[in-house]
């Protein structure tokens, strides 16, 4: 819905600071207002078995710890964005806040990027930090029932790719069956062909693999999903991708929420996330209300 008069100023203004800081990262402005109280941290954690210092994940538990449920907490693995070029775990610290703060075990893993590498190793990567969270459960306090799989934009894609094709969990020593669901915010999930040109090489260009698409994927066993997008986003087509995506898991008897904001723009999806800046769309109430409560695996939802 839009906003009138000053509101909208304001949300101009706070988007426009936003997507500045994303172009910049690291995000140091928005995690700089962003509370430690609510959660617990743990850094550096290797999920590969290596020294590899884009193989290492942060792990952050919420802070009250009494309030933990007998079979654990939910747990999300969040992958963030970057055209797979650029992007630190730190940077995203107002996420594994915001997770916290509603009660979830939040884990954000780095992964190689290019030109260190290029697809689909960036997926490998993802696979075994979801495969070493699913492995430490216990340890961590997470309801192996609740285990879901999280990212935006190139993070998304990560997501969708860990939830959709099995090749990678199944590679890893795990499998998407393990997962209660996905949330993909501005993801690309059907870009080919490639037109960004920072993401051509990732994907080899022009010979990018059609099995590199997520919607390539889609089967009647995939776990829930929900699907967020931005009606202003100019970077991917939320009608292409989000749209294209969920109509397709839904002819497959898919569970699937999808929701569109109107005021928010590519980067400020994800920003939403982040206490000071809740007010541009109610992103993290919306995550929070599916890993509460995912619709049922037998029966579609929008």
């Amino acid at each position: 819905m839009p906003v009138p008069g000053k509101a909208a100023l304001v949300l101009a203004g706070a988007t426009a600071l936003l997507g500045s800081l994303i172009a910049c990262s690291p995000l140091t402005a928005i995690n700089a207002v962003t509370p430690a109280s609510t959660y617990l941290k743990t850094e550096g954690v290797a999920y590969a078995g290596s020294d590899n210092a884009r193989q290492q994940l942060d792990i952050y538990r919420p802070a009250d710890t009494a309030s933990a449920p007998p079979q654990g907490r939910p747990v999300v693995v969040f992958f963030y964005g970057g055209s797979w070029n650029q992007g630190s775990r730190k940077d995203y610290a107002f996420v594994g806040e915001a997770l916290a703060s509603r009660g979830v075990i939040a884990v954000l893993p780095d992964y190689r990027l290019y030109p260190e590498v290029s697809y689909p190793d960036f997926l490998q990567d993802s696979a075994q930090a979801v495969a070493w969270t699913l492995r430490s459960l216990q340890a961590l306090g997470g309801d192996p029932q609740r285990v879901f799989v999280m990212g935006h934009s190139a993070g998304a894609y990560n997501a969708a790719m860990m939830a959709l094709d099995a090749r990678w969990l199944d590679a890893a020593g795990a499998t998407p069956a393990q997962l209660r669901g996905w949330i993909g915010l501005a993801g690309p999930y059907d870009f080919l062909p490639i037109e960004n040109p920072d993401v051509k090489p990732v994907f080899h260009f022009p010979d990018s693999p059609p099995d590199s698409q997520p919607v390539r994927h889609v089967q009647a066993s995939a776990p829930p999903a929900l699907l967020i997008a931005s009606h202003q986003d100019k970077l991917v087509s939320a009608t292409r991708n989000t749209g294209g995506l969920a109509a397709l898991l839904r002819q497959h008897g898919v569970p699937v929420v999808e929701t569109y904001f109107d005021n928010t723009s590519h980067a400020s999806l994800v920003g939403s996330l982040a206490r000071p800046l809740r007010f541009i769309a109610p992103t993290l109430d919306e995550v929070s209300r599916f890993i509460d409560a995912p619709p049922p695996r037998t029966a579609g939802r929008s």
